[in-house]
């Protein structure tokens, strides 16, 4: 998401950070260019008009344009306005009183309502140990009951039994009812939707709305649908009222300007970001986050989180071990490559980090193979036990043997132990750095990041590798050394 936002805000200030001095003019010009920029990312003109003139009255401003730095502070003028655009106070849902709490999901056919549903009551579940029922309202879309049905057995979550002919009132009532005998916490109410908004939709979901006095009403809107996605949000909010809104399919939109013009437009605070398919991809909206994603600076709390959430520790505890020891078998190799894989691949992890606009670029022109890892993960795994603790034994039929049972080629499994020798290489360089627990090449380069901090202490465990940190504009740690080591398509 932003990519296209990010990249032609990030041409601007590259070229007022070169500059020694600002003149006004020189804002003037950045400030035409941003313009243009925020519109082609499709983000509404009344907002566009709001941010550019409060943008411009602090750019141009004494503290700024004398500033030993002028190019950095427009940069930190814009990252403070993104962010009083997109913040609220009310960010996290409400469920605060009695329970059962309901959760009105409401919005068009197709945009992603079932889904975001499960994904929100898997969340609340995992993170936030409550107990949640799921309802279907939807009576009208063929199998929708269903579908939430197995997404409940999916994700763990209980489902409301389906009682043919019952319609989406008597549904809400008997949910709510249903969350009150069975001790449950939030009741998510999952509405039915239409190609577009109709007085008979607003009718019915204001009619549950009453029903069941919902803590918090979410509106789910696609992303992918840009200025359209606005005028649905108001339409909601005149008629049903709400207090939030969940932004699906955020992955596929490169422009972003939805999410820039819903806030500011409808006043309601985003709360969610759907991003992609599966049941874990939901994020917690986060205004200054988002912010430093447009603006090129990352997201290394959320890649921090992300890490915690995937990546076992036991598993990264054992691999410190061996790193300690100079160890690094073809096993803890397979180990990093799942843990990267969980985090969303190698694409996922960079557009969180900062600073690596350029070498996504690079990554782009290169087309790396997005299977890579699948396929690194398929010949570690078509190796016996002793092949993996030593790669040593790997002579030429056992490659072709390799190779034949992972559905790759020689040329493939040789890239893959290329690779390990470069990563056990360094793991012997930290081995020998001794007591002082030092990386040869960490997250800053030389020197390099604590050895316990990285593996053990909240850092971002499981990226050890070779390669240079981001100071020696490298890929990070663990990815590889780009480009050795990574197949083409």
């Amino acid at each position: 998401m932003f990519e296209s936002l990010s990249d032609r805000l990030g041409g601007v200030f590259d070229a007022l950070k070169k500059r020694g001095s600002l003149k006004a003019g020189d804002v003037d010009a950045a400030m035409r260019d941003i313009r243009i920029a925020l519109l082609e990312a499709d983000v509404a003109l009344p907002v566009v008009k709001d941010f550019i003139a409060k943008v411009k009255e602090e750019a141009v401003g004494e503290q700024v344009l004398k500033s030993v730095t002028p190019g950095q502070q427009v940069v930190k003028v814009v990252h403070d306005a993104l962010v009083g655009l997109l913040q609220s106070d009310d960010q996290d849902l409400t469920l605060i009183g009695e329970p059962p709490h309901a959760i009105l999901m409401v919005g068009l056919q197709g945009s992603g309502k079932t889904t975001s549903t499960a994904k929100i009551a898997k969340r609340l579940t995992e993170k936030d140990r409550k107990k949640v029922l799921m309802a279907s309202l939807d009576v009208y879309r063929p199998a929708a009951q269903e579908q939430l049905k197995i997404l409940g057995e999916q994700t763990g979550v209980a489902t409301l039994p389906i009682v043919a002919g019952q319609m989406p009132v008597d549904i809400a009532k008997r949910a709510m009812n249903a969350g009150r005998l069975g001790g449950y916490d939030v009741v998510m109410l999952d509405t039915a939707g239409r190609l577009h908004v109709d007085e008979q939709l607003m009718a019915e979901v204001a009619a549950v709305r009453d029903a069941a006095k919902p803590r918090e009403t979410l509106l789910v809107a696609d992303s992918m649908t840009g200025q359209d996605a606005v005028t649905v949000a108001k339409s909601f909010e005149d008629r049903v009222g709400l207090t939030g809104i969940v932004l699906t399919r955020v992955d596929g939109d490169a422009r972003g300007g939805a999410a820039l013009s819903m806030r500011q437009v409808t006043g309601k605070p985003i709360k969610f970001l759907g991003t992609g398919e599966k049941m874990d991809g939901l994020e917690a909206f986060r205004a200054d986050r988002v912010a430093g994603r447009i603006l090129g600076m990352g997201d290394v709390v959320s890649l921090v989180e992300k890490a915690a959430e995937t990546i076992e520790a036991e598993e990264a505890e054992k691999i410190a071990r061996k790193m300690q020891k100079g160890e690094f078998d073809l096993d803890d190799m397979a180990s990093q490559l799942k843990q990267m894989r969980k985090m969303g691949g190698l694409e996922g992890v960079m557009g969180l980090l900062p600073g690596v606009g350029k070498i996504k670029k690079q990554m782009a022109g290169a087309n790396i193979d997005p299977k890579m890892m699948l396929r690194q993960e398929a010949i570690i795994s078509s190796m016996t036990p002793q092949e993996r603790r030593n790669p040593g034994v790997l002579h030429a039929s056992r490659k072709r043997r390799v190779a034949a049972g992972s559905g790759t080629s020689v040329q493939d499994v040789n890239k893959l132990l290329k690779q390990h020798q470069m990563m056990a290489k360094m793991m012997k360089q930290v081995a020998k750095m001794g007591k002082k627990g030092k990386m040869p090449f960490g997250l800053g380069g030389p020197g390099g990041a604590d050895l316990s901090q990285l593996m053990g202490g909240g850092q971002m465990p499981g990226l050890g590798g070779p390669g240079q940190g981001l100071g020696g504009g490298q890929l990070p740690p663990g990815m590889g050394g780009f480009p050795p080591g990574f197949p083409k398509k």
